[in-house]
């Protein structure tokens, strides 16, 4: 039994092993946070489409497209570790606090430079660089905070909040965008700035919003982690106790091995690569951008609600299953390099949002399975470095190639992916997916095919 707050501010007890998301939201301290992040969550899919947008208008370059999200995901890959680090040392709120307050900022500068015409492109190379350093606190800290604000028997179904609420913001948050951008674009020389500037003043308000509701959690709700947790511990050893057991484990070096080629290869044609064809291929431009990303973002929402549904697929063939699934990411990038139509290029980015959200969340329970209690939050952190790593490269080094030839760019990327899913499943380790003891509760969705 737990005592939750609600908003009267009197004690309730709930039985947590009834959890449930109308259990939850009951939990004052968690509705906060979820409102907060929610508009937070729909207000970044603004920017995220709003600033590759930007970068193209203003130089037509996809290589430079590459080189912004490069300068934003280096630092964000780089800082994880530290971020992380800094979060067990202080309060969870008081680093996503700091972290929101110092990005609202920044958008809301971008912002101004947009709609005033002062925009150049070195300013935003110094954004994206501040960007993606403070993105690398306030990470670490977001996957933290949950376990403070509701007991242990709540922590799946809260992830599971959590989660769905970013996939919801994933398939609404680019349709939005870039409809904004079409209809309050200025039209003058085929620069869409005035919407695009809309777009970064819209991010930067959900940064306000969320910050104000971050600033009413009280930390350190019901059954919330000590706030000493972790600070005795030396960060490098621990760090390379985590490096040590995944190496030494056959199945785990082969599923972050594929984890960070697959990012390499999937998510770079993703992010810098559609915007490209919606700008050379697709007559609707950038509406044909935020449809191809929310349909997108619709089928991992699909995907994660089939993997909460169906029964979980026998360990023995387990790594088939996900394998075949697997291998259709690389078969809709390989299809995206052929298609010229904006409907077809929505339906096959919907059917690999499906299988992205149906393996991440298998992938990530049986790695909760599999690993030691003591062994998760490493686990977790080296977990989203394989997620993010090779990202920044990928951006550049997709930026580089697409302009020179993005049919090719993606049917190449998406060949190599469905061969490596396929040597990889020649492992017996991967095939079977054996399971050790199992662990505590990791968040899902923190890892993308």
């Amino acid at each position: 039994m737990q005592a939750v707050e609600t908003d009267q501010g009197i004690n309730m007890d709930i039985d947590q092993r009834g959890a449930s998301p109308l259990v939850l939201l009951r939990n004052r301290n968690f509705r906060l946070l979820w409102v907060g992040e929610a508009i937070s969550l729909l207000g970044d899919q603004f920017y995220l489409i709003a600033l590759p947008w930007l970068v193209l208008q203003l130089t037509g370059e996809a290589l430079a497209v590459g080189a912004v999200l490069a300068l934003a995901g280096v630092p964000r890959a780089l800082f994880m570790l530290v971020g992380g680090a800094l979060t067990d040392r202080f309060s969870p709120r008081a680093v996503m606090l700091a972290s929101n307050l110092l990005r609202m900022v920044l958008v809301a500068l971008l912002s101004v430079l947009v709609i005033g015409g002062l925009i150049q492109l070195w300013m935003l190379y110094l954004l994206a660089l501040a960007f993606g350093i403070i993105d690398a606190f306030f990470f670490p800290a977001q996957s933290a905070i949950v376990p403070r604000l509701v007991g242990k028997e709540q922590l799946q179904a809260a992830n599971a909040v959590i989660q769905g609420t970013m996939q919801v913001s994933l398939f609404a948050g680019p349709v939005l965008a870039g409809t904004l951008i079409v209809l309050l674009g200025n039209g003058q020389g085929g620069q869409d700035l005035d919407g695009i500037g809309l777009a970064f003043a819209i991010d930067a308000l959900t940064f306000l919003a969320s910050a104000v509701t971050l600033w009413m959690v009280r930390d350190g709700g019901p059954a919330g982690v000590p706030e000493d947790a972790g600070e005795d511990e030396s960060l490098l050893p621990a760090i390379a106790a985590g490096l040590r057991a995944v190496w030494n484990d056959a199945a785990l070096r082969a599923f972050f091995l594929l984890i960070a080629v697959s990012n390499f290869l999937v998510n770079g044609p993703i992010i810098v690569g559609i915007p490209v064809l919606a700008d050379t291929r697709f007559a609707e431009g950038a509406a044909a951008f935020g449809i191809i990303m929310s349909a997108y973002g619709g089928g991992s929402l699909m995907g994660t609600l089939l993997a909460g549904l169906l029964p979980r697929p026998p360990g023995r063939v387990m790594g088939v299953i996900l394998g075949a699934i697997w291998s259709g990411l690389g078969l809709g990038v390989l299809a995206l390099g052929l298609i010229s139509t904006t409907p077809m290029a929505a339906v096959t980015a919907f059917a690999m949002g499906v299988a992205n959200g149906y393996v991440v969340i298998l992938f990530v329970t049986w790695l909760q399975r599999r690993t030691s209690e003591d062994m998760l939050g490493r686990m977790m952190s080296l977990l989203m470095l394989a997620s993010v790593g090779l990202l920044p490269v990928s951006n550049v080094l997709t930026g580089a190639l697409v302009g020179l030839n993005a049919r090719a760019l993606f049917v190449t990327a998406g060949g190599l992916m469905v061969i490596l899913v396929f040597l990889s499943m020649l492992n017996p380790a991967v095939r079977a997916m054996e399971e050790g003891p199992a662990g505590g509760t990791l968040a899902e969705g923190q890892v993308t095919g």
